[in-house]
């Protein structure tokens, strides 16, 4: 195996081509969690990975908590299996919560504040209520608490953190939230071995072939957990040298598709953002032009698993306008399967589209 076959065996793993999977729940749970940053964009990123699914799908398996938004790795947001959030959170929350404590007085905040915010939210809430993040932030400033400039964002945030709220079911174009051990009150329970063994199971299953720092890049964890974490699950991994680092993926290696695909990949996708090291599929002089800085990352256009140019969507009141940028130059057979990866993604949001 060489450098060449890491982007086309991540794009078997992760499911984007080849998937069998048929609903957004059986995706988010083999992947561990998705990030969701740009909810329209993590929408697409669950349903590419299916084998028909669309916008509405999605969003009713939300509705129907089988999938859940919220904060368990690297501060940032997640789609994560319903079933495995308890014992997710518990395992990844302290280390983040413990590095951006300096962060409260910056923000004129301490644990007196945050004290009286929890009871707040925890009133708003309780008895099953879902209350969208503008209500939320206005009933916190009817209480006394200054929600501006971030204060509010990074309240939400810190109670999301503690599993106390989560994101609910969307109201309109709304996001809303909910006491989680409402929402979704049974709860897995996992030693933090298990813990720590079962999400790099996951990781490396479904993003493999990806080494250890990649994995504690994505999932906010040691490098001495994710040692140990592979130690206890060694006999379900593969494991080979490639370019001289250790890289690993889950015990069956598929033989390598060599076959032609195009894909058209949302923002933040777990293709691109999940590794510490992207320069298997994204060269180096290309970076600044996925990644321009303040953690964006633009929705890109794979062809046989490398990263060559981008695009971006216009969603319109019935239809999509999708405009495509070559960090090359695309040939006609390229414009031709381009065109046929916006017919899927068509179909996914249920709208035309206008132009490619």
């Amino acid at each position: 195996m060489n450098s060449d076959d890491i982007g086309q065996l991540r794009l078997q793993n992760q499911k984007i081509i080849g998937t069998h999977f048929k609903t957004p729940e059986e995706v988010v749970s083999y992947m561990g969690g998705m990030q969701a940053q740009d909810y329209l964009g993590a929408q697409w990123a669950i349903g590419l990975r299916t084998t028909s699914c669309t916008e509405k799908d999605v969003e009713k398996a939300i509705a129907e908590r089988k999938i859940v938004r919220t904060w368990p790795m690297r501060r940032t947001l997640h789609f994560v299996p319903a079933a495995d959030i308890h014992w997710m959170m518990k395992l990844t929350s302290e280390r983040v919560i413990k590095t951006y404590a300096a962060h409260m007085p910056q923000l004129g905040l301490n644990e007196d504040i945050l004290a009286h915010a929890r009871k707040v939210v925890t009133k708003t809430l309780v008895g099953g209520k879902i209350v969208t993040r503008l209500a939320l932030n206005e009933t916190l400033e009817k209480a006394g608490i200054d929600t501006k400039e971030g204060r509010g964002l990074h309240l939400i945030w810190r109670l999301g953190q503690e599993s106390l709220i989560c994101f609910g079911p969307r109201e309109g174009k709304q996001q809303t939230f909910v006491l989680l051990d409402e929402w979704l009150p049974k709860k897995k329970t996992l030693t933090r071995e298990e813990s720590i063994g079962e999400l790099t199971l996951r990781y490396f299953t479904s993003h493999g072939p990806a080494t250890i720092h990649d994995f504690s890049w994505w999932s906010g964890l040691t490098i001495t957990d994710v040692k140990a974490g592979i130690a206890s699950i060694k006999s379900k991994l593969h494991e080979e040298m490639i370019n001289g680092k250790n890289h690993f993926m889950g015990k069956s290696v598929p033989s390598i598709d060599k076959k032609e695909s195009v894909h058209l990949l949302p923002p933040f996708d777990e293709y691109i953002v999940s590794y510490k090291d992207r320069t298997a599929v994204l060269k180096t002089e290309h970076n600044n032009l996925v990644n321009n800085g303040g953690g964006m990352f633009a929705p890109v256009i794979v062809i046989n698993g490398n990263v060559v140019g981008s695009w971006k969507r216009e969603i319109k009141k019935n239809s999509v306008e999708l405009v495509t940028h070559a960090f090359g130059k695309f040939s006609d057979v390229d414009r031709r399967a381009i065109a046929g990866a916006a017919d899927r993604y068509k179909t996914f949001l249920g709208h035309e589209i206008l132009a490619l």
